[in-house]
């Protein structure tokens, strides 16, 4: 679990937010977060590649291509996934209620939903949670709406920068739920930002989806690509600035790619069951999709994952992974090292020493697994989590 959360660095000027429980989510705990900016704000978006796409994430798709926003409504405990024409029109009344309740257009708000698939929302309970919302929303309700968004998270994951603009501050905030069903290739479960800076739609678009790509993009729980998994920014202008320039465009860039990377290290971190987090890194491969492929590859492998578990340096089953990732390589050049412990060297065992050195590392917490191909110049690399009981009893008893 991170450190306790810093409460005064999670607002965003201009923001409000809530959370409530409208009885969605098994046990009474909050299950819907509403999010609004007192003006219209500039939007992105990034969302599920997944063919099977949530109600929502259509809706939402949808209202993004304007490119501006004004409120963003969560539930958790209902997916709302596979429910057909009757799952849109609940989505859509979704964002009729709010937009009803707040005074805006539904098309300005972005509707996301996570939980069990298959299921019909519970739009009267939606419906009486919304007004409920309406009246509960704070500056101060941003740590509130990342609690509201949890399933089987066991605990809620917030990251923030502050910085300047024309020597103006603005804040950059961020929350995210998910535990399992990760490995987006976009983003993860749900996460959304806020900044109080002005940007341009189609700038802001453009940032987020590359941060993306070095993100979420880069971590990996089980291989399970979610069916709602989208990333939403809204940027409401309101810390004053009038443009970019080129280097304050490049802070907020690292600023923002800064807080999506503290929060998909803390997914993974939070994995179902996971006691392990563990930096897969492909360095010298002959292409970037050879190093992303073998890392991928690597760092999904259910053999590997349960050696990381188990504490175990089997790096058998690591070049078992590489072999069958389709990639350009030579088993004879192969070098595999836990943090800086070589344990394989040209492809063969560096021996028992350097293993039980390389068990012990791997009883920390985290620890890095890095590969060297030896054949070209590119590197890449996928966070990951071990695989272990606990993640069977949760999802085997997920839905009972």
């Amino acid at each position: 679990m991170p450190d306790k959360i810093d409460i005064s660095k999670q607002s965003v000027k201009g923001f409000k937010a809530a959370a409530v429980a409208a009885g969605l989510k098994k046990g009474g705990a909050p299950d819907m977060a509403l999010i609004v900016s007192e003006k219209e704000a500039s939007a992105a978006g990034v969302f599920t590649t997944n063919k099977v796409k949530a109600a929502p994430v259509l809706l939402t798709r949808k209202h993004m291509k304007g490119g501006r926003a004004r409120a963003i409504i969560a539930n958790a405990g209902c997916a709302n996934a596979c429910t057909g024409d009757p799952g849109l029109a609940d989505a859509h009344r979704t964002a009729d209620l709010v937009g009803e309740a707040l005074g805006i257009q539904p098309q300005r708000v972005l509707v996301a939903s996570t939980g069990v698939i298959g299921q019909r929302l519970n739009m009267g309970k939606v419906e009486a949670a919304i007004l409920n919302l309406k009246e509960a929303l704070t500056p101060k309700g941003i740590p509130l709406a990342a609690e509201a968004i949890m399933t089987t998270d066991s605990f809620s994951k917030i990251s923030s920068f502050d910085g300047p603009a024309e020597n103006r501050s603005y804040r950059i905030a961020g929350i995210a739920k998910g535990a399992g069903m990760i490995m987006p290739n976009m983003a993860t479960m749900l996460c959304f930002i806020l900044s109080d800076i002005q940007i341009a739609p189609d700038a802001l678009q453009e940032m987020l989806s590359a941060a993306a790509e070095k993100t979420f993009n880069r971590i990996s729980v089980d291989g399970d690509t979610s069916t709602n998994d989208m990333v939403l920014m809204m940027a409401n202008g309101m810390a004053g600035n009038t443009a970019l320039g080129r280097e304050d465009q490049k802070l907020f860039e690292e600023g923002l790619t800064g807080v999506m990377e503290n929060l998909a290290r803390m997914i993974v971190k939070d994995g179902e069951g996971a006691t392990k987090l563990v930096d897969v890194i492909i360095n010298n491969a002959a292409s970037a999709d050879d190093a992303l492929k073998a890392a991928r590859t690597v760092a999904n492998s259910s053999l590997v994952k349960t050696a990381f578990y188990g504490q175990d340096p089997n790096w058998g089953r690591i070049m078992a992974a590489l072999g069958r990732a389709d990639i350009e390589m030579h088993e004879s050049q192969i070098d595999i090292r836990i943090d800086d412990v070589q344990i394989v060297s040209g492809g063969l065992a560096c021996g028992m020493d350097a293993e039980k050195r390389a068990a012990q590392i791997m009883t920390r917490d985290e620890f890095v697994l890095s590969v060297d191909l030896h054949q070209g110049n590119f590197r890449d690399h996928v966070v990951t989590s071990d695989l272990t009981h606990e993640y069977i009893d949760i999802n085997a008893d997920y839905r009972t």
